[in-house]
């Protein structure tokens, strides 16, 4: 059974959930949730493409894709990899105090940055939701 429709459907809904957390100024939280959606948007689309996909590395993942399918995914979001960088760099200091040099996740970051997150996620969680549609 295929279930890659269910993998883009629950992220979409961390992106919305990213943004009622960005809302209420936890962005943190949101920059965190925009890793997962897209994680689990390109599960998905392993998932449409008859592959298994593990881990949380974005790059990894969108590397391990048939070459066909890397490269329709990188015409369809300008500067992908650069995009899922940022996204990359998301996933350990948004959650974990010692993963900074002093204070919390929360004091780390803000508005600008969780705007950015969820930028780039829509991008790729929209173009990827048109791949298997």
């Amino acid at each position: 059974m295929n279930r890659s429709a269910d993998w883009l459907q629950q992220a979409r809904a961390d992106l919305e959930l990213a943004g009622v957390s960005a809302g209420a100024g936890h962005h943190e939280w949101a920059c965190f949730a925009c890793h997962q959606a897209v994680v689990k948007a390109l599960k998905g689309l392993h998932l449409k493409l008859g592959q298994q996909a593990w881990g949380h590395g974005l790059g990894r993942s969108w590397r391990e894709l048939p070459p066909q399918a890397a490269a329709r995914l990188a015409d369809a979001v300008t500067d992908l990899e650069d995009r899922l960088r940022i996204l990359d760099a998301l996933y350990i200091p948004t959650r974990y105090p010692d993963s900074l040099p002093d204070g919390t996740p929360a004091d780390h970051f803000g508005r600008l940055q969780s705007a950015d997150a969820l930028h780039h996620a829509r991008s790729i969680v929209d173009a990827i939701g048109a791949a298997l549609a």
